[in-house]
């Protein structure tokens, strides 16, 4: 038989059981649709977070404390209180630290927020002026943190916008009085939103001069009575300055600290972010993708079950198909070929309906979540690929089972 005879020959049989057919076509459907809504979904939240670390700068650094021991117990990087308010103003210096832009500390607490009888427990975190254009958070109303405010320890403060929406609803908290760590400040500025569900912790926080979160808030010092910051960001004039800069903060920061051995803070940046972010989003995408799988095996499975049923139906069909000259390879060709329909038709169909969903899914807001999704074409011929694939697979061994059988023994057939 020639491949259109067979391929005719395929259409026919599966017509002849438009329901079964049907139903087999449909796992199939839904397996590659799984597999594609959900690979989407995962890339476009990668593709999100990445893009949102992008915007803050490729240029930025990261300074934090080292680690500290008590015991002879480590803990994780960044707990040793070895960073200062020092530190940071220390690393502005045109003669040591060239290459070095600007610099914003941070010293981070959790307090409660009250305004009226609205209130929520928020990140509360001191800064100074510079910090708006270091990390990238544009003032939607209002304004920023200033420098009198930081030399003045005022109690003012800048809410994240989910915080304002939390406190105040509709209303502009801008010159509203809210009580912090038992404290009144002043509203003085909204933060415009970061965008997105996966950057709530950005819209979830409150801004205050970092000498009032010091003095006011949190009252934590160093050994020698300094004022400890937890994280100094500092931005390199250029990408091309990035590893000048690092070489600059650690020649500056040793000096100050004495050090001689090993370095009691840590240099990262932005891309190191980055590259462990995609690393972490690389494996839960992969996971999605996984359990996707599972239901494109499961229709893989039902196409096996449905041709082993076939076979057994038509037994008698195929010793007469044997009886007038039929081939053992012309048997075989036939019920693989209606595997591969089954596999191909459901595949085709299922990335059509996974990038119909992938799109329809885009920018939707479902139970409080925002969903992105990225279709990629590549994941779409992958999943075809693999879902025709499949039905070869599960086809082979009833098609082997039906070539198999003898002539005179399936013209016995009942």
């Amino acid at each position: 038989m020639n491949p259109i005879d067979v391929l005719r020959t395929a259409l026919s049989s599966l017509g002849a059981n438009k329901m079964r057919a049907g139903l087999t076509l449909l796992g199939m459907v839904i397996g590659v649709t799984a597999v594609i809504s959900l690979m989407a979904i995962g890339r476009g939240a990668q593709e999100s977070i990445t893009s949102r670390i992008e915007s803050l700068g490729t240029n930025l650094l990261f300074v934090r404390p080292g680690s500290s021991s008590q015991g002879g117990i480590f803990a994780a990087q960044g707990s040793a209180g070895t960073l200062t308010l020092e530190d940071a103003y220390a690393l502005i210096d045109p003669i040591f630290a060239p290459s070095v832009g600007s610099v914003a500390p941070e010293l981070g607490t959790t307090a409660q927020i009250v305004a009226g009888r609205e209130n929520t427990n928020t990140r509360v975190v001191g800064v100074t002026r510079e910090y708006q254009f270091v990390r990238n958070f544009p003032v939607s109303s209002g304004s920023f943190i200033t420098l009198g405010q930081v030399l003045n320890n005022s109690e003012v403060v800048v809410l994240g916008s989910s915080v304002a929406e939390t406190l105040f609803g509709n209303r502009d908290p801008v010159g509203q009085n809210v009580r912090l760590g038992g404290r009144r400040f002043e509203v003085v500025g909204v933060l415009g939103s970061q965008g997105g569900a996966a950057f709530g912790s950005f819209d979830d926080q409150a801004l205050v001069p970092i000498t009032t979160a010091f003095y006011r808030l949190s009252g934590r010092q160093t050994n020698q009575g300094s004022v400890r910051v937890d994280t100094i960001n500092v931005t390199a004039k250029d990408a091309e300055s990035m590893d000048n800069a690092i070489g600059e903060i650690s020649t500056v920061l040793r000096l100050r600290h004495r050090i001689t051995a090993e370095d009691d803070f840590t240099v990262s940046s932005q891309q190191e972010t980055i590259e462990a972010l995609e690393e972490t989003t690389n494996t839960f995408v992969m996971f999605l993708g996984g359990i996707a799988g599972i239901s494109l095996l499961v229709g893989g499975i039902g196409i096996m079950n449905i041709m082993l049923v076939s076979v057994t139906e038509r037994t008698r069909e195929i010793g007469i198909r044997k009886a007038m000259g039929a081939r053992r390879r012309d048997i075989l060709m036939q019920f693989i070929s209606e595997a591969s329909l089954l596999s191909l038709g459901g595949g085709t169909a299922g990335v059509a309906a996974g990038y119909i969903l992938s799109r329809l899914l885009d920018g939707r807001n479902l139970a409080g979540q925002v969903f992105e999704t990225a279709f990629s074409t590549n994941i779409a011929l992958l999943a075809l690929v693999v879902s025709v694939a499949i039905g070869l697979f599960f086809g082979i061994y009833p098609a082997m089972r039906a070539a198999r059988l003898h002539p005179i023994d399936a013209l016995r057939s009942e």
